[in-house]
């Protein structure tokens, strides 16, 4: 009987001491700031996924970029990411430190302190890029610029479309003109390339709406906005 309790309390001991042992930053994680030195240089709806069979993945918003190895020293709190697809990183590891659903990340990169605050996440955050995807309808044109009148109907049939393989249409009047556009990784700026000699590349501020975005044009001295809405249909073939 003492023989049966003492095995008894060796295997409950075991299994917490595994339990103790088991990764506790497993999941999706949310950079939130990323400060080198004195200045932050947060990238936008950066995430990595730390999966329980030591595997990783990251990305921006809804684009995956990197994945690999991660492994994690419980006494020195040293966490090593290998990205397989990546260069190697000569800076060593993170020191972890963990707080509920916060983790923080501490190392030194040519001298100088590097601070990663990441929270646990349940989707992936979306980045000004995703969300400018998709078919805009002009609403309101202020100024002089490139693309669109200043003065059109109330109906206009002017839109921007934004796909997904970073092209963009944009449909004024009679004109279509295509293109390239890059979206910032750190503010909502737009840039939009198109294809010829008859327009140069613009750069634009990107303000967010409910289901609208307004456009302010950057490199000019005047004031140039283009208001636009959400749509699911070209103009004019509803």
């Amino acid at each position: 009987m003492k023989y049966k309790f003492r095995f008894l309390l060796f295997l409950v001991v075991l299994t917490i001491t595994s339990c103790n042992r088991e990764p506790k930053i497993n999941g999706l994680w949310v950079v939130k700031e990323v400060k080198l030195g004195d200045e932050v240089m947060t990238p936008n709806a950066r995430w990595t996924r730390l999966n329980a069979d030591f595997s990783q993945e990251s990305g921006n918003g809804w684009f995956q970029h990197s994945y690999g190895t991660w492994s994690l020293d419980y006494e020195t709190k040293e966490l090593r990411i290998i990205n397989e697809n990546g260069i190697n990183d000569p800076d060593g590891p993170f020191i972890v430190a963990l707080e509920n659903d916060v983790m923080t990340w501490s190392r030194t990169e040519n001298g100088q302190p590097v601070k990663v605050i990441l929270e646990r996440a349940e989707k992936l955050p979306q980045t000004y890029g995703d969300k400018l995807l998709g078919l805009w309808k002009l609403n309101e044109a202020v100024g002089d610029g490139n693309y669109f009148s200043q003065t059109f109907e109330n109906e206009s049939q002017d839109y921007l479309f934004l796909r997904w393989d970073r092209r963009f249409v944009i449909g004024s009047g009679q004109t279509q003109v295509h293109g390239v556009y890059n979206v910032n990784g750190h503010k909502p700026e737009l840039e939009l390339i198109p294809y010829g000699n008859d327009f140069v590349r613009d750069f634009w501020r990107v303000d967010f709406g409910e289901n609208s975005i307004t456009l302010k044009l950057l490199n000019t001295d005047s004031i140039v906005t283009r208001e636009f809405i959400r749509i699911h249909q070209f103009p004019g073939t509803e």
